[in-house]
């Protein structure tokens, strides 16, 4: 059998999300599995190729079949980590052209179709990155600014400031479910539990936290107090990121998308819109992703075997809730 289908891979933090695809931009398979952060989950490797085999199983294909293959992987960052970075799509028969990428980068591949425009991430993880007119890829970590607005952060600066006693009568829900997600009688008890670590392993302790980063964000949007003020100090790092890097386009308007469940909870939306409108030299404007992630690592796919941008816009009638 001819060589006749791509896969696209969307490797994040949480999930695996593989799709695959004839050359005509046909969906043919979608599988998601566990995290593919290496820096997260021990196990990341395995996830991505069970996830891989899953797809093919499910779309009826082999590794023989596939012609191109884009993964977009947390954590890859430049050819160094091609030293680990082969082992996640190392699977027997599975000898086509593989591209590895970033996360960010299907991601802006998705979201804007690789228009001039900037990607604002922040979920699992956190990561601004924009492409300006010149083609120019340019992210917030250029100039070593972080936004401390993953999920995780969220939740870690809630509960210091309910330890730390910034608490009032606007906190009572917020509190009351931090202490059933610990499995706390009272704040004593949490105080004593939060002296101890929360958790020895790290890795697990972060995962605890970013469980609960929405109940953060919901009871900003609530009233609470903790909870607005350090949703508004993610939004704020998310604002001076973002134009940091709108800071490289010549054009005054500059579409941003926004992704990630953390980024497109109603009031951080909400709050991050507020301030980037603000801005007196350029006019940020907040669009809708066009599509998943995932399915932007299948446009790439296409481009890198020559399919023309018509053809990708097959991609319109697929399935909205694929990724």
């Amino acid at each position: 059998m001819d060589r006749d289908v791509v896969i696209g891979i969307d490797g994040g933090g949480t999930n695996t999300r593989v799709l695959i695809c004839d050359l005509k931009g046909n969906k043919l398979a979608f599988a998601e599995g566990g995290s593919a952060s290496k820096y997260k989950d021990e196990n990341a490797s395995d996830h991505v190729k069970a996830t891989i085999e899953a797809a093919l199983a499910q779309a009826g294909r082999v590794t023989a079949d596939v012609a191109m293959l884009v993964a977009g992987i947390a954590g890859y960052e430049s050819e160094a980590d091609d030293a680990w970075i082969t082992s996640f799509t190392d699977l027997p028969g599975l000898n086509c052209p593989k591209l590895h990428l970033n996360d960010s980068d299907i991601a802006h591949a998705g979201a804007l179709q690789n228009r001039p425009g900037i990607i604002a991430i922040a979920g699992t993880g956190t990561m601004i990155m924009g492409i300006n007119e010149s083609g120019m890829r340019i992210r917030n970590s250029n100039y070593h600014q972080y936004a401390y607005s993953a999920a995780r952060h969220l939740a870690y600066d809630a509960v210091f400031g309910v330890l730390g006693g910034h608490r009032d009568d606007s906190n009572e829900g917020l509190i009351a479910e931090m202490l059933q997600h610990w499995q706390a009688k009272n704040l004593e008890q949490f105080q004593e539990f939060a002296r101890q670590g929360f958790h020895p392993d790290t890795m697990k302790r972060n995962q605890l936290f970013g469980q609960f980063a929405p109940q953060v964000t919901r009871a900003a949007n609530q009233g609470s107090s903790v909870a607005r003020r350090v949703c508004n100090r993610a939004a704020e790092q998310l604002q001076l990121g973002i134009e940091l890097v709108g800071s490289n386009f010549d054009q005054h308007n500059v579409e941003v998308a926004l992704i990630g469940s953390v980024i497109c909870s109603t009031y951080m939306r909400e709050k991050l819109t507020e301030l980037l409108i603000a801005n007196p030299i350029k006019q940020y404007q907040v669009v809708e992703p066009q599509f998943s992630p995932v399915v932007g690592a299948i446009l790439l796919a296409n481009k890198e075997l020559g399919i023309s941008l018509k053809e990708m816009y097959r991609w319109e009638n697929v399935d909205a809730n694929v990724g």
